[in-house]
């Protein structure tokens, strides 16, 4: 028997019931699921309403304020927080400072009963144009971002903006070494636009020299910081066209009294040692020879150390020129006890052949009171005292010596023995090279130290 219509319909809507309630019930578990209900869009992040009163959505800030028109002025100022190294090695130096841009973007202006500016932090300077600053001639530079990014953004109602970062940048110093460690330095810090011309981006220091502060405590422990001062000039490259350069110059003069302490005086009293030998018999070989080595050695390790920690350049600096007058001081000191030696061994032989031929002279009375023409050998009475007991041993030596002058004035004796000009003018004076040197050694290093003192003082 067929049913009604009516009664049909009523069943379907029964079942279609059941079914949603099944689904709602015993399927609950899908109901997360993107085929039963469509999540939300996660690439697109809710605007804040700060974005919203700044109207971000509505411009286009890949492009610079003012696009196609007069080049929009941005002005900067600097604060210098710490000088942190300054490395001669490397040439170059360590700056931390805290770096600040000023502008006018009307695309940023917002209506404001107070006016009073918005300060945002780095999530929004990614949404909005900035200058594209960067450091010429860096090596290293880092934004901080302990605990959070350094980089504050702060809107003003009529558009002007103030864009500031704290930064870190290691850069080069070209250093003229020539005077080191006497010398004084100036190094630069160059900042500059990486994309835009002087046709967009004119910048420029926005209260001139006052637009560098420093920190009042900062110092370094090898050199004074003079001062500071501030350029503006244009850089020029062939391929892209003129940027607008600004330059922060500072100067630093290094500290004498470490290298007073390190350089110069260890090797003055290396140079005033050597001088010790010319006070030590000719005769003790044990006591001069190393005396000399040492302080060659010495001499030769400080030259050593102070290069080391100084770039390999090619010219020669102040304290190489001390050094080197000290080590040649010092050697010649070596070279003098050399010559010494060498003379009064050569002395010891003449007077040894010179009596192995003369005859016997005992025959010969009173042979002290008997003086040497000085017209035939150069030395009276004089010279034979002052040349003392040195070249023969103590016992006998002045007498032998004596003796071979007065037999020189003997007529009969001279007759046999063949002139000579070796035998007439047999004796040299060693121990006079030592009584010179005792004072010209001491004079010339000290007029060299007048002259290199008053040349780089």
């Amino acid at each position: 028997m067929a049913q009604p219509r009516g009664h049909k319909l009523e069943t379907y809507k029964q079942s279609r019931s059941r079914r949603e309630a099944r689904m709602d019930g015993g399927g609950s578990h899908k109901s997360g699921s993107p085929i039963y209900k469509r999540s939300p869009d996660m690439t697109k992040s809710p605007m804040t309403k700060s974005e919203q009163l700044l109207r971000i959505d509505d411009h286009d800030f890949t492009m610079r304020p003012a696009f196609g028109g007069p080049p929009i002025p941005v002005g900067v100022d600097v604060q210098v927080e710490s000088l942190d190294t300054i490395s001669e090695v490397d040439m170059d130096f360590t700056m931390t400072l805290y770096l600040r841009h000023y502008w006018k973007d009307e695309r940023l202006a917002f209506p404001s009963t107070t006016n009073q500016s918005m300060t945002f932090d780095s999530r929004l300077v990614k949404k909005i144009w900035v200058p594209d600053m960067f450091f010429v001639h860096s090596k290293r530079s880092f934004i901080h971002d302990t605990t959070t990014d350094n980089v504050m953004l702060r809107v003003y109602p009529d558009g002007n903006v103030l864009y500031s970062l704290r930064v870190t940048v290691t850069a080069m110093c070209n250093m003229d070494l020539s005077r080191f460690p006497l010398d004084t330095q100036t190094c630069s810090l160059e900042i500059e636009s990486y994309a835009y011309t002087d046709d967009d981006l004119m910048l420029y220091w926005k209260k001139g020299n006052e637009s560098l502060n420093t920190d009042d405590r900062i110092s370094l422990s090898q050199f004074l910081i003079q001062k500071f001062h501030t350029t503006t000039k244009l850089a020029f490259y062939s391929s892209t066209g003129w940027y607008n350069r600004l330059y922060i110059h500072f100067t630093l003069r290094r500290h004498i009294f470490f290298f007073l302490l390190q350089t110069y005086f260890p090797a003055t009293l290396m140079v005033m040692l050597s001088w010790v030998s010319f006070w030590i018999d000719r005769r003790a070989v044990p006591a001069r020879v190393p005396l000399g080595i040492t302080t060659v050695l010495t001499m030769s390790t400080i030259i050593t150390g102070v290069n080391a920690s100084m770039p390999r350049v090619s010219y020669i600096k102040a304290v190489d020129i001390y050094l080197w007058v000290s080590f040649v001081f010092v050697f010649l000191s070596v070279i003098e006890y050399a010559a010494v030696n060498y003379l009064s061994t050569v002395q010891e032989r003449k007077e040894r052949k010179l009596r192995e031929r003369l005859p016997c002279t005992c025959g010969i009375s009173n042979p002290d009171e008997m003086m040497i023409d000085p017209q035939i050998t150069g030395y009276g009475s004089m010279d034979v005292n002052t040349t003392g007991n040195y070249g023969m041993p103590e016992n006998g030596g002045r007498q032998e010596r004596m003796l071979a002058q007065v037999a020189l004035n003997d007529p009969q004796i001279t007759r046999q023995v063949k002139p000579s000009r070796g035998y007439v003018n047999i004796w040299i004076d060693t121990h006079a090279i030592d009584k010179y040197s005792r004072v010209v050694f001491p004079g010339a290093y000290i007029l060299f130290n007048i002259i290199y003192w008053s040349i780089y003082s």
